[in-house]
């Protein structure tokens, strides 16, 4: 059991890779869509690129959703409505009408009998009452046939048998003699306060009878039987034989995505996902070593892909014609605000390989974004400055309709087809890639990690720490502000991160808070607190800097990718100056105890750090420095720590050193304006 956990223990970080490997394959799987793929492709205004095609089995020929929809509108159009009919309405109504003609009947004024009345406004009533009243108004000519239910029964009328309540005209059905106009006056005042409605619209059998008739509208419009010929090589793809590719298409991804097969079509998903999936670990594991070996990074880097592969997943779902606004460059943006270039748009490119499962027309959709990737990743540069990623996403939008313009005019030949609410979603996608900066806010909380922006933060020398830093060791701050510019202009000469090695210059030093008078450049008289003390104890005060460093660091919680630098300054050389004095004082010293304890500068960025700090420390000892001096000065340094093996570790190359030695020259002769001696 102990050698189980123990080789569970030691293997923890391979274990974890499978783990994510598996799990990320599972979830991309579990997002595809549950259909079998169609083996050829084929777009609208192309010709067909492969041999002809026959029917491989009979199958129906699909209408266009233009076509559907004609015919759903159609439907629609010609759907009988149902009104609902109240019988009671027209007893409330008589009531009325017989309680107001009692209240307002005055014998005297009227030749005719209260019973007259009554019995010419019932016969009103119901003759107003037969095909009912409605006081609504409806989108119906007066030729539509409607049904008027009845309780149980129906009647078919034309909407024009319906009276309309505004429409009344009681004059027209009251006689109009002399010797009755008085009553008549009355009685059509009473009935105008009288009439109510008897008819209402009854929308839900309306809408069920309207179901109805759309679901049985018959989706197909044809059959090919098995064998016929579909389409012959180099033919273009358009009209009936677009459509009919389109239908086979849908039959095929039914009749393949069944119960019989569906173990073989997730094995087939599996192996594709597997695959590209892998060649993302072989990528870090060779090319970024670094972050290979990093379970948070690697985490980080899987996340992304599957977050992007979800919201377009979603997108897809609910509407495929919205899929472009799904901000894929944000991949690539976050990525090399992180990492580096390269690895963003390698991981921007296997994303697209898998998304081309999800989207339609995967050909134009891969096409548009491996441009846009690429021209991220050519222009995003110095994130941490707010004008660049504008101005980037306005080039990435612009990339965007050109693409999409150019492939309208391929399948459709001219330009009065193009959509132009697709532009928009380019732009929406161009909006959503500004909260670029929030995201990454967002990830360095979450994951630990530090980007350019957080860079830019961390190098303002108004921070707490540093001018913790340059009140305790006014000299050592000197120190690190000339060490950052000289690694700065380093590490731009050989493509390095500047802000990066710049940050890290600006904190390598701040163990030397713990003890700032036992360092030189913070003794402020001549009097060197060394002189009475041990070599050995000297050297360790010294070594501890860098120890006191690390702890300092992280109570201010400043990023691992700074504290590197502060732990591989020195690498693992000696502290020659006490190691000589103990060795001409006791005929013998043990190297180890002058030693720092490493480790050695493990990137381009570190290995800068260690040439440029030890140049300008070293620089102060110069007497009448000259430029010849220094440049025997810088070679001795840097060969020195290239014969110790101090940057076997770091990626960089002879090349880069002699660069770098080039720019420490050129930057010391300025420090000591140094300038050509004339002739007298």
């Amino acid at each position: 059991m102990k050698k189980l956990l123990g080789s569970i223990f030691r293997n923890q970080s391979i274990i974890y890779k499978v783990f994510l490997f598996l799990v990320s394959t599972f979830l991309i799987i579990y997002l595809f869509p549950k259909g079998g793929q169609f083996k050829y492709n084929f777009q609208k205004g192309k010709p067909w690129q492969y041999e002809n095609l026959y029917a491989p089995f009979s199958f129906t020929i699909k209408k266009d959703a233009e076509a559907l929809d004609e015919e759903k509108q159609e439907a629609r159009n010609n759907a009988i409505p149902y009104f609902d009919l109240d019988v009671n309405v027209l007893g409330k109504v008589k009531n009325d009408f017989s309680r107001l003609l009692t209240e307002t009947y005055v014998d005297s004024l009227y030749k005719v009998t209260l019973r007259d009345i009554k019995k010419s406004g019932n016969d009103i009533l119901n003759d107003l009452y037969k095909n009912g009243i409605t006081d609504q108004i409806y989108p119906y000519d007066s030729e539509k046939i409607v049904y008027l239910k009845n309780g149980n029964e129906i009647e078919e009328l034309s909407f024009k048998q319906m009276m309309k309540k505004e429409d009344l005209r009681f004059s027209s059905l009251i006689g109009n003699e002399d010797s009755e106009s008085r009553s008549s006056v009355l009685l059509e005042k009473i009935l105008q306060r009288v009439i109510k409605a008897n008819v209402a619209f009854n929308s839900i059998l309306t809408e069920n009878e309207l179901t109805i008739i759309i679901e049985s509208i018959n989706p197909n419009r044809g059959i090919i039987e098995k064998g016929g010929r579909i389409i012959a090589k180099g033919e273009v793809v358009e009209g009936d034989t677009y459509q009919i590719l389109n239908s086979l298409k849908a039959e095929y991804k039914s009749q393949v995505w069944s119960k019989s097969n569906y173990l073989w079509l997730l094995v087939g998903y599996s192996l594709l996902v597997m695959l590209v999936l892998l060649m993302l670990f072989l990528f870090l594991k060779k090319y970024r070593p670094a972050i290979y070996g990093n379970s948070t990074k690697i985490t980080f880097i899987f996340f992304n892909i599957l977050l992007m592969v979800l919201l377009t997943t979603i997108v897809v779902k609910l509407d495929a014609n919205y899929v472009y606004v799904v901000p894929l460059c944000l991949l690539p943006l976050i990525l090399k605000a992180f990492f580096d270039p390269r690895l963003g748009l390698f991981v921007h490119v296997l994303t697209i390989l898998l998304l081309g499962f999800i989207v339609p027309n995967s050909f134009e959709y891969m096409f548009l974004q491996i441009i846009a990737g690429i021209v991220t990743i050519l222009t995003v540069s110095e994130l941490y400055k707010r004008a660049n990623l504008f101005v980037s996403v306005g080039q990435i939008t612009l990339i965007y309709i050109i693409g999409y313009f150019a492939f309208v005019l391929i399948h459709e030949g001219n330009i009065r087809e193009i959509q132009l609410n697709t532009f928009g979603y380019f732009v929406l996608s161009g909006l959503a890639t500004l909260f670029a900066h929030p995201l990454i806010y967002l990830y360095e909380k979450i994951f630990g990690l530090v980007s350019d922006v957080s860079l830019l933060e961390l190098s303002d020398t108004n921070s707490k720490l540093l001018k913790e830093l340059s009140d305790k060791a006014p000299g050592t701050f000197h120190h690190s502000l000339n060490v950052a510019n000289l690694a700065e202009a380093a590490a731009n000469e050989i493509g390095a991160n500047a802000m990066l090695v710049r940050v890290g210059a600006l904190y390598h030093d701040i163990g030397k808070m713990t003890n700032p008078t036992f360092f030189t450049e913070n003794q402020v008289n001549n009097v060197n607190a060394h002189t009475e003390m041990d070599p050995k104890e000297s050297a360790t005060i010294i070594i501890d800097h860098v120890i006191n460093g690390i702890e300092i660091a992280r109570k201010n919680n400043l990023p691992d990718r700074i504290i590197d630098f502060i732990r591989t300054h020195h690498g693992t050389s000696l502290v020659y100056y006490f190691y000589k004095t103990e060795l001409d004082t006791q005929g013998e010293a043990n190297e180890e105890d002058f030693r720092y304890p490493g480790p050695m500068p493990f990137s381009k960025e570190t290995a800068i750090l260690m040439m440029s700090d030890s140049v300008e420390a070293a620089s102060k000892s110069l007497k009448e420095p000259t430029s010849s001096k220094i440049d025997v000065f810088v070679e001795k340094i840097i060969n020195g720590q290239m014969d110790q093996g101090q940057f076997l570790n770091a990626d960089i190359t002879f090349n880069d050193i002699q660069v770098i030695k080039k720019v420490l020259k050129k930057k010391l002769n300025n420090i000591y304006h140094l300038r050509v001696e004339y002739p007298e």
